[in-house]
């Protein structure tokens, strides 16, 4: 059966962390360390995982502050299944994460979101990763202007694989909800492809 992606509500499921530093490039490795916790997170494309926040210190390292959380974007009824993780530490790159008690973030309706990087099979240069983005913009049904940013690359296992930093703007408040929903491109359970407001997002 099909799955009615616009009849669940999303959100985000952000638990307090304790621990020093995280590496830079720590997607792949945070996504196979929750799901060790969670199992059954490699199946549901409806759960994205943020990147985690914290204040660059040069090399590979990030440090972690009070403001850095593990952050899972997904439907309200996945709730119950991922509050296994509070009280759980996870190893991430040879780092220890101690996850706390989450809180709920409501997803807010903006004119402005980014991307800090997405990644679509096949699309490496600027111009032909451009034009599948915006294909998928489309065939989303998201109203909005795309544009691109730096190019990144992010470690999956023993490969480096290629993606760019994407911004859509003059968002409308329904395309606002959708891309944030949905987000653009491939592993998201990584970090990638997972949009949030920008510093010049306007409430919709």
């Amino acid at each position: 059966m099909a799955v009615n992606h616009d009849a669940m509500v999303h959100l985000d499921l952000a638990f307090r962390l304790t621990g020093t530093r995280i590496p830079v490039d720590h997607g792949y490795a945070l996504y196979a360390s929750v799901s060790r916790v969670l199992p059954g997170i490699h199946a549901d494309a409806n759960v994205g995982i943020h990147p985690v926040r914290g204040r660059y210190m040069g090399g590979d390292t990030l440090q972690l502050s009070g403001l850095s959380r593990l952050i899972l974007r997904l439907p309200d009824s996945r709730i119950p299944s991922v509050l296994k993780l509070a009280g759980k530490t996870l190893e991430v790159g040879g780092y220890r994460l101690g996850i706390g008690v989450p809180e709920i973030r409501p997803l807010r309706s903006v004119s402005a979101l980014r991307s800090r990087v997405v990644t679509i099979k096949g699309f490496m240069q600027d111009a032909d990763f451009l034009a599948a983005a915006e294909r998928q913009r489309v065939s989303l049904g998201v109203k909005g202007a795309l544009r691109l940013g730096e190019r990144r690359t992010v470690r999956v296992k023993d490969k480096q694989v290629v993606g760019f930093a994407v911004f859509v703007d003059e968002l409308d408040a329904e395309s606002s909800i959708r891309l944030q929903e949905r987000g653009l491109g491939g592993r998201r359970h990584m970090g990638c492809g997972v949009f949030v407001p920008t510093s010049l997002s306007r409430s919709r």
